[in-house]
């Protein structure tokens, strides 16, 4: 592409960024659409309101935030998307006057993509696993979706618990509750959605899952991992292994981009092109399914 006194800048923040798929998705959606873009990973290494500013200071139209940065940006941004503050973290600034606001397109991210594979939250009982910043905002996902009940399961239940408490009071709905994870075997018979949100499967523990029982499993007809790399998580086997549905974390990844790319730049991505942009990662990834 030509580069010149026009091109608008979008770029990546945080700590590391060197092997961040987000110029793909957002170098490739600018060319296809014809877009005088260019996206860039920035690495912070500190001083994040310097960051900040400079990228104001210098005419950045829009930015991803990713960790450890997600939340402590909000204290850099003159707007927040209500979404994102009731989450409590950011990963999509965009540029306003005087500043810029934050959005959470993680989450709705999420949502775009459980939505595509047919996956509805909607009056759904959801187990989450973990209870770690992933589980918070999948939690208020849940929550703001309309979820019938939301169980968190984490090893430690006091973090479960805090989770569950500020989500009360938050959103006045009571619909959540912590446990601890051993503790699945008193959920009902009556299969759910299972949303996997702990960093267990990642390399160098691919063969490894937060509970590995068949039973827990034979409660699950729908199991989305946040992770997308593996492809084939053990938790995801363990789903397919029971009958269930089992699903990666590399749409949220697409979608997540696609919905601050079209922020940033108001347009509307069609399916069509999310699906060709899917398959750039795909390649570039090495990933065959």
């Amino acid at each position: 592409m030509k580069i010149n006194g026009k091109t608008k800048t979008c770029g990546l923040i945080g700590k590391p960024v060197e092997h961040t798929m987000s110029p793909t998705i957002h170098n490739t959606l600018a060319k296809k659409l014809g877009i005088d873009l260019v996206y860039v990973p920035f690495l912070v290494e500190q001083n994040l309101t310097a960051a900040v500013k400079g990228a104001y200071a210098l005419n950045v139209l829009g930015m991803n935030v990713t960790v450890p940065y997600k939340s402590d940006v909000l204290k850099e941004i003159c707007e927040v998307d209500s979404l994102a503050g009731q989450i409590g973290a950011v990963n999509t600034l965009v540029r306003v006057n005087g500043g810029y606001k934050g959005y959470n397109t993680d989450m709705t991210g999420l949502y775009r993509a459980m939505t595509g594979y047919g996956i509805k939250i909607e009056e759904e009982e959801v187990i989450i696993l973990g209870a770690g910043g992933a589980a918070r905002a999948v939690a208020y996902l849940c929550v703001h979706y309309g979820a019938k009940k939301v169980y968190i399961l984490n090893r430690s239940v006091d973090k479960a618990l805090s989770i569950a408490e500020e989500i009360r009071e938050t959103t006045g709905k009571n619909c959540i509750e912590a446990m601890a994870l051993q503790d699945y075997t008193k959920l009902s018979e009556e299969k759910k959605l299972c949303i996997q949100a702990t960093s267990v499967g990642l390399s160098p523990n691919e063969e490894e899952a937060v509970i590995e029982e068949e039973a827990f499993y034979q409660k699950i007809h729908t199991g989305y991992d946040l992770i997308y790399r593996p492809t084939n998580t053990k938790f995801m086997q363990l789903v397919k292994a029971q009958g269930g549905q089992a699903y990666h974390g590399l749409k949220m990844l697409l979608y997540q981009g696609i919905e601050a790319f079209e922020l940033w730049n108001q347009v509307q991505v069609s399916e069509a092109l999310c699906d060709e942009v899917y398959e750039v990662m795909k390649g570039e990834m090495g990933i065959e399914e």
